[in-house]
């Protein structure tokens, strides 16, 4: 079998940076029906909790049109005081709806998909003009899927209306030997319990609805091993273009590295595997400074540098192994090795016919 017909298959979980871009182009997973049925649900709450106020609100609104507003004189300056005045008192019954719809509506979204605030998604797009594409979308699976699920809201919603309605029918047959006022207030309960109850069951749905949202959303950024290991290249750069950066980076730390082989004042050798530059200017440094240090061919190039700029090299194959093991370039000598050093160092100062103070 030919493993690389299933190269492109998209079988991987979509990585962080998939996940960012599509969040950043307003593709999140998210359910419409958790917001709309914790709205219904906070609503007949709110109608439950402020019974008295609405009551009280509705028929003073209704009250004064008839008691008073009948016998007002049409005018002008008369008829815009009236609606300023009617749209300020219905807006003082609609507040507490309205602010429990906005609180919910911005709370649900938030628990959903946390702050996101993007313009791409209303940006206009004229590939959906195309009227093939919108037949496609209109027979596709996703449309019967929509459909199917509009079709189990629909009857869980008709089946709830009417077991409720069909075990209250009896008294419902009895409401005509009834006064009118107990009539509103049987409708008012059965209408806020038939909310709850619809209410719950479409909370319930959308619970279902969000997490096939979010299963879709999740099978949408599937990614092949080669769509990774793209991103990968992307991100990092080509692994070629890197290895060529860090060879010249490579090659400039060492060009400068031997520039520095001149101003040692002893090169330690071992005598031929390893060589360290040392320096030391005791107006400036508290210990010997490495400036330069090489293997092998490196060890060379800084004997042959050394040689030609007439710094002294000293052999000591236990010093020389020390210092290339257990320091960078700029470090200082260790403690442990400040008499073996300094002893070359002084070695070193009487051939040069001065002593170092």
């Amino acid at each position: 079998m030919n493993l690389q017909l299933f190269a492109g298959e998209k079988t991987e979980k979509g990585t962080p940076k998939k996940y960012n871009d599509a969040r950043q182009k307003g593709q999140v997973a998210k359910s419409a029906e958790l917001a709309s049925s914790i709205i219904l649900v906070g609503t007949v709450s709110i109608l439950m909790a402020l019974g008295p106020f609405f009551h009280e609100r509705v028929f003073a609104l209704f009250g004064d049109v008839f008691r008073r507003q009948l016998s007002m004189e049409v005018t002008d300056a008369n008829v815009m005081g009236l609606f300023a005045n009617y749209v300020l008192q219905l807006l003082l019954i609609l507040a507490p709806i309205l602010i429990v719809t906005i609180i919910i509506a911005l709370g649900t979204n938030y628990a959903q998909i946390g702050w996101l605030f993007t313009l791409q998604p209303i940006q206009p797009k004229f590939g959906k003009l195309n009227p093939l594409k919108g037949l496609k979308n209109l027979f596709g699976l996703r449309s019967v899927i929509e459909f199917l699920k509009s079709s189990l809201k629909l009857l869980a919603v008709g089946t709830i209306v009417y077991v409720t309605i069909w075990a209250e029918h009896d008294k419902i047959m009895s409401l005509s030997y009834v006064p009118v006022a107990d009539i509103f207030s049987y409708a008012a309960s059965l209408t806020v319990r038939l909310g709850l109850l619809v209410g719950i069951t479409l909370f319930i749905l959308a619970i279902g609805d969000y997490y096939y949202h979010k299963y879709e959303h999740d099978k949408s950024l599937k990614m092949s091993k080669q769509d990774i290991k793209d991103e990968h290249k992307n991100a990092d750069g080509d692994p070629l273009i890197k290895g060529k950066i860090k060879e010249k980076q490579r090659r400039l730390a060492l060009m400068r590295m031997m520039q520095e082989v001149p101003k040692a004042d002893v090169i330690i050798t071992n005598p031929t595997h390893f060589a360290v530059a040392l320096q030391y200017d005791a107006s400036k440094m508290d210990a010997p400074r490495v400036i330069a240090k090489g293997q092998d061919y490196l060890a060379l190039r800084i004997r042959q540098i050394a040689k030609e700029n007439g710094v002294m090299t000293m052999e000591n194959k236990p010093l020389a192994r020390a210092l290339y093991q257990r320091t960078d370039i700029g470090d200082a000598v260790p403690a442990d090795l400040f008499q073996a050093v300094a002893e070359v160092l002084a070695y070193v100062y009487r051939l040069k016919g001065r002593r170092h103070v």
